[in-house]
């Protein structure tokens, strides 16, 4: 497996309607955000990068923006990373050098070294709330391993259906170009053969179908929009390589908006729950589950802090700050993908960039729109160049990313209020969002 260096994310602002906008100026000048993906299978040195892209293109099918500056380097700079690695790819840091000893099968596909164990409650007066949600949904959620002639590695999946629906990442089943082979374990140690449904790359997420398979345990999907921050939140899957793995902590957030991706052109922004249950590469895919073991995202990237030395791009991996797709956007997509093999979002038609403060460019203000493409709908509710997009409903927007993630959080045809401000004056507009694949 060979090893990939550390791309950066291009400069310009794009909106919904683009790319996304650089996260430093969504999260406070921190740098830029790395990819990382789904857990190779072979033993990793002391020292490795985080490989690969996920394969995402820009939010809409729109002119990109002019290239960034190059990227400053420093010590202490927080980036984004798939909680997956692309196959092919190594994990970096101590992380690999920890776990080489317990992942030494380069092919834990075939092999039973992965062994499974059900989560059981052995003497319910000394449960917690983290033991009963993983006995409930410890067996709806499985290991993906993906091979191609690029190279291997695994993810997590959720169990959707009794007879074999599976949704995990695009960028697990993805990574390994080509037509990779892909096989599921589930919780109890059955291995399947599988095969890629449909991939949904702008919002990261993949169905698979295993063949024969019968009598799985489906997950239970929550209200993702009941959310709260503070509640309980438990993390399954099989963060690098090691299956049938729960995490707890809580919900740090909800409404996040996250870009990842190496570039303009692989670019995805999610509008996540954050959490700071430990989530690892190999996570992906997996489920973030509410105290009653009920899903309530599908775990996805997490930060990580760059070492800041030339040439390195050391992926710790956790640090207590993951990302989750909403249950109920992946539901959605997820049986859009199995009706249809693809998946609509929603759409508002503007090439946007963030509006910096005066004082500060740096801190931004709202999503200037810089283009807007004809008969959308933001053409249809009088949106213009130059305006500025600063609250999606009650949800405030102050970046062009911000507003890519609030309107991918609607559904195709809905209708929300959008706040702008136009010169020095602030208007609502009323607009129905479009849809598009």
């Amino acid at each position: 497996m060979t090893e990939h260096g550390h791309p950066t994310v291009p400069g310009g602002t794009p909106g919904e309607g683009a790319a996304p906008q650089p996260p430093a100026q969504g999260y406070g000048g921190h740098g830029g955000w790395s990819p990382g993906g789904h857990y190779p299978t072979a033993p990793q040195p002391a020292y490795s990068a985080p490989g690969g892209q996920p394969a995402a293109p820009q939010a809409e099918p729109v002119p990109e923006p002019p290239a960034a500056p190059p990227e400053k380097r420093g010590s202490g700079r927080l980036r984004i990373g798939l909680a997956g690695l692309v196959a092919g790819a190594l994990i970096g840091g101590g992380a690999g050098a920890g776990v080489a000893a317990l992942v030494d099968d380069p092919a834990p596909a075939a092999s039973s070294g992965s062994s499974a164990q059900s989560v059981v409650i052995e003497n319910p007066e000394t449960a917690t709330t983290a033991t009963a949600a993983a006995a409930k949904a410890a067996p709806s959620v499985v290991t993906v391993y993906v091979s191609s002639g690029s190279g291997s590695g695994s993810g997590s999946g959720v169990v959707l259906t009794e007879d074999g629906y599976v949704l995990t990442n695009n960028h697990v089943v993805a990574g390994s170009g080509g037509s990779p082979s892909v096989q599921v374990r589930t919780a109890d140690g059955e291995l399947y053969d599988a095969t890629v449904v449909g991939t949904d790359v702008a919002s990261d997420l993949a169905v698979l179908r295993l063949e024969g398979a019968e009598d799985l345990e489906p997950a239970t999907f929550a209200d993702s929009d009941d959310v709260q921050v503070g509640d309980v939140a438990v993390a399954i899957g099989a963060p690098l390589g090691l299956s049938n793995t729960v995490t707890d902590g809580i919900i740090s957030a909800t409404g996040r908006a996250v870009q990842t991706g190496s570039s303009q052109d692989d670019a995805t922004v999610l509008d996540a729950l954050q959490t700071d249950a430990a989530i690892n590469p190999g996570n992906s895919g997996g489920a973030l589950v509410n105290g009653a073991g009920e899903v309530i995202g599908i775990n996805t990237a997490i930060a990580t802090v760059a070492s800041g030395l030339p040439g390195s791009q050391s992926q710790s991996g956790n640090i207590g700050v993951g990302f989750a797709i909403p249950s109920n956007a992946a539901q959605r997509i997820a049986q859009e993908i199995i009706e249809n093999g693809s998946a609509t979002r929603a759409y508002l038609g503007v090439r946007a960039q963030t509006a910096g403060d005066d004082q500060n460019p740096e801190v931004g203000t709202g999503a200037e729109i810089v283009s807007v493409e004809p008969d959308s709908a933001a053409a249809e509710a009088g949106l213009q160049p130059g305006d500025v997009i600063t609250a999606v409903g009650d949800r405030p927007v102050t970046t062009s990313t911000e507003l890519t993630a609030a309107v991918r959080s609607q559904d195709p045809g809905e209708t929300v209020s959008l706040t702008v401000r136009r010169g020095n004056q602030e208007r609502t507009a009323e607009v129905t969002l479009g849809s598009t694949s």
